[in-house]
Formats: C-alpha cells, structure tokens, sequence
C-alpha cells in the first residue's frame, strides 16, 4: 500500500521537485529581453534629447551677433561633453539657412546609439537645431 506524505515537505521533495528552476528558466526567457529592451529605449530617448538640446543651444548661440555657424558647432561640442560625450556623436555641421523666409542657423547631429546587448545594429539618430539671425 503506498503511503501519502504528510508534511509540507514531503510533498515538495515528491514529483514535484525541481520545478522552480524550470519556473525561474521561463520566467527569464521573457522578463530579461523585455527590460534590456526598456533600457535600450530609455538610453536611445536620453541621447536623443540631450542631442536635441544641445543642437538648439548651439544655433541659438550661432545665431547671435557676431558668431559664425562654427561657433555654434563649438558651443554644441562642449554642451555634449558634459552630458553623453563624444562616444555617441558621429558628426556635428551648422549652416546658415532660410526657413519661411527667415535667417536662421541649422546645426545638425547624426549619432549612433550601440545597442544594449550583444546582437543588433546601433539606433542611428539626425536632429537638428534652429535658431533665429539676430539682425542689427
């Protein structure tokens, strides 16, 4: 006649025995790409805007008086040391433009963001700031 385990852990050292590794196992084919997933978008939405920020502080200063689309490339360069470096940064240009009509000077950026993990191409990124000519 075959006895019924009694205790909590009887039972759990029966059939049922290894089971939360094999729980733990699944669990991580699901959860581990989702948050390296959340941390690439999150890191790719933080470069971005940081870009995007400081392309507008570089054309905005280029487009005061006396400074030239070089300066505003000067300036964009020293925004971004502070912030994401010059890892992500692939090229920095500004020009002076027309946009309805107005002066004003462009500064463009294109990075590429790396991916988290191992496989997958990098987020290539092209922002570009505008900032009105002062006229005198």
């Amino acid at each position: 006649m075959r006895r019924w385990p009694r205790s909590r852990a009887e039972r759990a050292s029966g059939r049922d025995a290894g089971a939360a590794v094999v729980d733990f196992v699944l669990v991580s084919l699901v959860l581990v790409p989702l948050v390296l997933g959340l941390l690439q978008v999150g890191l790719t939405l933080y470069v971005r805007n940081s870009l995007a920020a400081a392309a507008t502080e570089g054309a905005r200063y280029a487009a005061t008086l006396d400074r030239t689309p070089a300066d505003g490339v000067a300036r964009t360069r020293e925004r971004l040391a502070g912030v994401v470096g010059n890892r992500f940064t692939a090229a920095i240009t500004a020009e002076d433009s027309t946009a309805d009509g107005v002066a004003v000077v462009e500064v463009h950026i294109v990075a590429v963001v790396p991916p988290l993990g191992l496989w997958g191409p990098g987020v290539r990124l092209d922002v570009v700031g505008h900032g009105v000519r002062e006229q005198r």
